[in-house]
């Protein structure tokens, strides 16, 4: 890249509804998504498929989102995330958000890359461990809004950063910080769970890299953390379809019938708050974990814009354009 020229910075991430009545258009661009659904009798059901389980699927939906304000605020941090990293790399770095189910939509930023007389740019997914469902999807959308209205942009992918140290740093902060939650008698026996999002098993096992690149995180992230005992497992799953496992709920359950003082649960696939933080672990399973009859139950921060992460990033993006990375 001409180091003399400006440079867009494109974090891609999911994007979530930002009011309730954009709940069901949201679930309708999910799941017409063939990157991350592929109906057995091809793309000709995708889209009324994704008319009837949006349409079924809503309401729940809306009353978990009400349950946390009212909309995602995942476009909230992201922004701060793109903005934090763009500061720290300097004024040739221009910062931009690509969506893969909500606005800002890929078609949308690639527009205004063009009108902005963008002509280079990095495309950093924010999803550390790749799959195909998620860094592929988004990937695979922004080429084909690249090809439609910016077919000159050049552009290079960081796609993986599952093992990147700076990450693993500002995570373990993060579980240090959770652990500090405990009393420090009890602190050293806590149970740490880090809980991931699942996938269908049909990814892993036709060659999906997801759960190598989580437990290679975790391994490292434990490297730092020192010897409490710790655990994987996988949430967020619906459908009738096989998943990961084994599920959070099910672990929560184990550990506490093992008699562990308290559990820490760390978000390990997500970079920042949203509706599997926010509701499902801090509303669901704190309820679910209290019925078990865990003592404690706790979530690790978010990283969001801590600036040991916005750190880590900026240091991502550095290595690479140096071609490091």
């Amino acid at each position: 890249m001409n180091p003399d020229k400006t440079i867009g910075l494109v974090v891609l991430n999911m994007g979530g509804p930002d009011s309730l009545s954009a709940v069901r258009p949201f679930l309708y661009q999910l799941f017409s998504d063939r990157d991350l659904i592929q109906l057995p009798a091809g793309a000709l059901l995708q889209k009324p498929f994704a008319a009837l389980i949006s349409l079924l699927r809503a309401p729940k939906v809306r009353l978990n989102y009400a349950q946390i304000g009212g909309r995602s605020p995942q476009l909230m941090w992201t922004t701060r995330q793109v903005e934090g990293v763009a500061g720290e790399l300097g004024p040739q770095v221009r910062p931009y958000i690509a969506m893969r189910y909500w606005t800002p939509r890929a078609d949308e930023t690639v527009k205004k890359m063009r009108a902005d007389g963008i002509e280079q740019a990095v495309i950093l997914s924010l999803y550390p461990h790749y799959t195909g469902a998620t860094t592929g999807s988004s990937l695979n959308d922004f080429a084909r809004a690249v090809k439609k209205h910016h077919p000159a942009l050049q552009y290079t992918v960081i796609r993986e950063w599952y093992d990147w140290p700076g990450y693993l740093d500002a995570l373990a902060s993060r579980v240090r910080d959770g652990l500090e939650k405990f009393h420090e008698m009890v602190r050293d026996e806590v149970a740490i769970l880090f809980s991931a999002h699942a996938l269908p098993q049909k990814f892993i096992d036709r060659g999906d890299p997801y759960l190598e690149h989580v437990q290679a995180t975790v391994k490292g992230v434990m490297e730092r953390v020192g010897g409490n005992p710790w655990s994987l497992a996988f949430q967020s799953r619906s459908g009738p379809v096989q998943w990961m496992e084994p599920d959070t709920v099910d672990e929560i359950d184990r550990l506490a019938a093992a008699g562990v003082p308290g559990v820490l649960i760390v978000p390990v696939s997500f970079v920042s708050d949203h509706i599997e933080t926010l509701q499902e672990i801090d509303f669901e399973y704190r309820m679910h974990a209290e019925k078990a009859g865990l003592p404690r139950f706790e979530r690790a921060p978010s990283l969001n814009d801590h600036a040991d992460f916005i750190k880590a990033l900026a240091g991502l993006v550095e290595a690479h354009l140096g071609g490091g990375r």
